[in-house]
């Protein structure tokens, strides 16, 4: 797909901008429901905005596969690498979304990390996954072959270190008042990372032979995004 990007006008450069605003909005979303976890923020203030901004997602998405669909109709196969990647990437953008009602759900259900001893540390990984946000938009306006690598390797990174705080949860001796919530918020973080490494794989390889690439290790059938 970087070479789609860097091939000048194919009649899919809308469709990239249409998914990066996606990634925008769900930037957006994120940021309110951490904010609703994790500081004072009212759950209920930002429940509209985060739902409606879901449901302009969701929106975009069908209007991309179907834009796509008429884009293969009228030009062909030539470009189909990028297409599916278009395509994928969108879904991945969709599915960062169900993970941001999900931490939306655990604010509302009366879960807060506000004021505890490890709220900063929280913070300032909510802080560093909004920021890959900006990058991979980034990437997706201005592809680079190295910055994806080098991204790649970070959120592989971080995901390991969410997968440590979660296996240190569960073999934690401290209640589970304490350690269920961020067990379950590390998750979905988790899950978010993992679906920022699927966009990123698929700028930088059309038609992925499989998309469990990027899907969180601990995942089955039976433990879906949703």
């Amino acid at each position: 797909m970087l070479a789609f990007l860097r091939g000048g006008p194919t009649g899919l450069e809308h469709l990239v901008a249409k998914a990066i605003g996606m990634l925008g909005d769900s930037r957006h979303s994120f940021d309110l429901a951490t904010l609703a976890l994790l500081t004072k923020t009212d759950a209920a203030a930002v429940d509209n905005d985060i739902r409606e901004t879901d449901q302009r997602i969701s929106v975009a998405e069908q209007e991309l596969r179907s834009e796509v669909v008429v884009h293969i109709t009228v030009q062909g196969p030539t470009d189909i690498g990028s297409v599916l990647s278009l395509v994928l990437l969108s879904n991945k953008i969709e599915r960062i979304g169900a993970q941001t009602r999900n931490v939306l759900d655990l604010a509302e259900a009366g879960v807060s990390l506000t004021n505890q001893p490890d709220t900063e540390a929280l913070l300032s990984e909510r802080s560093v996954i909004s920021a890959l946000f900006g990058e991979v938009a980034e990437l997706m306006s201005e592809p680079d072959e190295d910055a994806l690598d080098d991204l790649s390797r970070r959120c592989a990174d971080l995901q390991t270190e969410q997968q440590n705080k979660i296996d240190g949860y569960l073999h934690s001796t401290e209640p589970g008042t304490v350690v269920v919530p961020r067990a379950i918020y590390q998750r979905y973080l988790k899950r978010v990372v993992a679906n920022l490494v699927g966009i990123v794989i698929a700028l930088s390889e059309p038609m992925p032979p499989t998309d469990t690439l990027t899907e969180d290790s601990a995942s089955s059938g039976s433990d879906a995004d949703g």
